[in-house]
């Protein structure tokens, strides 16, 4: 462990509320794109062994055995499909348009060649007009109560629509969890609405649009992230909104913010964060090489909810 004073000495824990309702859920299918690699057979693995995921195995066949040799996992009973390199988020995407996969996994493959095979048009993975976010839930160490943030790893400089989407996706998941009236924040540099400050005017712009397109949850936009945090700052300020001090949910302007804040809670606060892709028709699972154990059941746990949801 670093002696960097930001860098948490605390480490991560798969939150147990989002295992046991994951494991409540029909063991979703998950096909592994681009397996051949010792990582993300590690990940699938850890998930079958805590009964979230039944694995589908996608890539070079040839790969997918000699490192499924290398860490001793038997896969003589999974189905193993060989399509190597970016054939495999094309195979993944087809079975599951065909209903053969309930979820998808990113495994030795880099992100945008994973989602190339997976978002656009063609393959079949959305409907016409869907935007696709990606959302983390994240808890702190000694709590379960997640906070969602939105959207730290797909859409880079999302507008106004595409953050309205996120929204909506991040308020799905917190209701599928089981939070009936979510709390969101649209975050940005001050509560006020000011016309230099391009974010606060849209974010004033989707939280008035959130009134009627999602009367279940409270809304509040532009909101800086003292206020996020903290009632006292809420109080002092003068800032009267059932949101502040209390969010379940953070809507990123844009990509580097949310990066930065995902980055900072994991490292910084010893955050565990599971990530996952709402919008195709299956949960798509955005795992990195550098997550550790909690982090991957996270994800996989989000994937095996959403997945039942659906049934």
């Amino acid at each position: 462990m670093s002696d960097y004073p930001f860098q948490s000495k605390t480490a991560p824990v798969a939150p147990a509320r989002l295992m046991t309702q994951a494991r409540r859920m029909p063991t979703p299918r998950v096909a592994l794109v681009n397996a051949g690699a010792v990582t993300p057979l590690a990940g699938i693995r850890e998930a079958q062994e805590a009964g979230l995921a039944d694995p589908i195995l996608i890539g070079d066949e040839t790969k997918i055995r000699s490192a499924a040799d290398e860490i001793g996992y038997d896969i003589s009973t999974l189905r193993l499909i060989h399509a190597p390199h970016a054939e495999a988020a094309v195979k993944a995407a087809e079975l599951a348009r065909n209903g053969e996969a309930d979820a998808i996994m990113k495994g030795q493959v880099h992100t945008s060649t994973f989602l190339k095979g997976l978002l656009p048009s063609k393959a079949g993975l959305r409907d016409k007009g869907t935007r696709c976010g990606h959302v983390f839930h994240i808890t702190a160490p000694g709590s379960d109560r997640p906070l969602l943030l939105t959207d730290a790893a797909l859409n880079v400089d999302p507008s106004v629509e595409t953050r309205q989407a996120c929204l909506t996706h991040a308020v799905h998941l917190a209701k599928t969890l089981g939070n009936d009236r979510p709390k969101a924040a649209l975050l940005a540099p001050t509560e006020d609405p000011i016309p230099s400050i391009a974010n606060t005017m849209e974010s004033a712009a989707i939280a008035t649009w959130a009134r009627d397109h999602l009367p279940d949850a409270d809304v509040a936009g532009p909101i800086a992230m003292d206020l996020i945090l903290s009632k006292d700052a809420a109080a002092v300020k003068g800032y009267d909104s059932p949101v502040a001090g209390d969010a379940d949910i953070i809507v990123s302007p844009n990509i580097t913010t949310g990066n930065a804040l995902f980055k900072l809670m994991v490292i910084g606060m010893g955050c565990c964060a599971g990530g996952i892709v709402i919008g195709a028709k299956v949960p798509i699972l955005l795992t990195s090489r550098s997550q550790k154990s909690p982090a991957r059941l996270a994800s996989a746990a989000l994937g095996a909810v959403l997945a039942g949801a659906a049934v």
